[in-house]
């Protein structure tokens, strides 16, 4: 049985692996997060707790969800950004000569045309997308037998996960709050355990590389609430569309994001879902 080293795993993605992989696997779960209970603590930051750890474990394969997402965080503060996405996966590297599955995301490219493939170039507008890039990139120089995932707009539903959209979506609208919601960014939104199974069949295949993941709904921020809330027989008319740019927000957004799947579909033998599809499976 594998033994697997998920650094990040309190997030809606780390319950999703741990949730599939626990009778599959043996996992080791690792978060500097003190609000859920996870096998050991680790800040990736901290190059002598990240060797120390990792070479007590001696894990098989190494799951790196630790990020800063914020992504107005990262515009305001780009040296913590820097040191959690992209010195953080520089002390997995060098504390680690196994394979690393790591997560990235969409906001690499500049969401200028969206759908991005992997072909495409990287072309970052904010810190966050900059830092990640860092990070992917220093991973794919020093690391053969790793792969880079990337995905976008991950979403789960569960009372402890505060940065979750769809649960925003939930509690807001059962509170009968009106809410904006962005009508001009568009990405295909992915739930977890989408993801998740996406890395076990990549494990199992011993990929590496890059891919793209994300869900098959190629849709807007608002089209994606307004499904959440059909799903959950919540009212629709409290959820009003707002620009990005009224928002004023720190960090400017992609606005065409979005990824194609068609080169993991083929190499993995998988469909992304619909949304449809996920909200129903989460609502049982």
């Amino acid at each position: 049985m594998k033994k697997i080293f998920i650094t990040g795993s309190a997030g809606q993605l780390g319950q999703a692996l741990i949730k599939l992989f626990k009778s599959r696997y043996e996992i080791i779960s690792t978060s500097r997060s003190t609000y859920n209970k996870t096998d050991y603590f680790l800040d990736i930051t901290d190059p002598i707790l990240t060797k120390d750890l990792i070479a007590t474990i001696s894990p098989d394969i190494i799951i790196n969800l630790a990020a800063l997402t914020d992504v107005d965080l990262c515009e305001k503060k780009p040296e913590l950004a820097n040191s959690i996405n992209f010195h953080g996966v520089q002390n997995l590297v060098n504390s680690f000569n196994g394979p690393i599955i790591h997560l990235s995301t969409d906001y690499v490219f500049d969401g200028a045309k969206g759908q991005y493939s992997e072909e495409d170039a990287a072309n970052p507008i904010n810190e966050y997308g900059r830092t990640k890039l860092e990070g992917e990139q220093y991973l794919a120089k020093n690391s053969n037998d790793s792969l880079i995932i990337r995905t976008n707009v991950l979403y789960d539903y569960a009372s402890n996960f505060n940065a979750s959209f769809l649960n925003w979506i939930v509690h807001s609208l059962n509170d009968e709050k009106v809410i904006n919601v962005v009508d001009d960014q568009i990405n295909n939104p992915t739930w977890t355990m989408s993801l998740a199974i996406v890395i076990d069949r990549a494990i199992q295949t011993e990929l590496n590389g890059f891919i793209h993941w994300g869900d098959a709904d190629w849709i807007s921020r608002y089209e994606f609430a307004l499904k959440i809330a059909e799903s959950f027989n919540l009212k629709k008319d409290l959820i009003e569309p707002i620009k990005t740019a009224e928002l004023k927000q720190t960090a400017l957004r992609p606005l065409k994001g979005g990824l194609s799947t068609i080169y993991a579909e083929k190499i993995l033998n998988l469909e992304p879902p619909k949304i449809e599809h996920c909200l129903n499976q989460l609502k049982k």
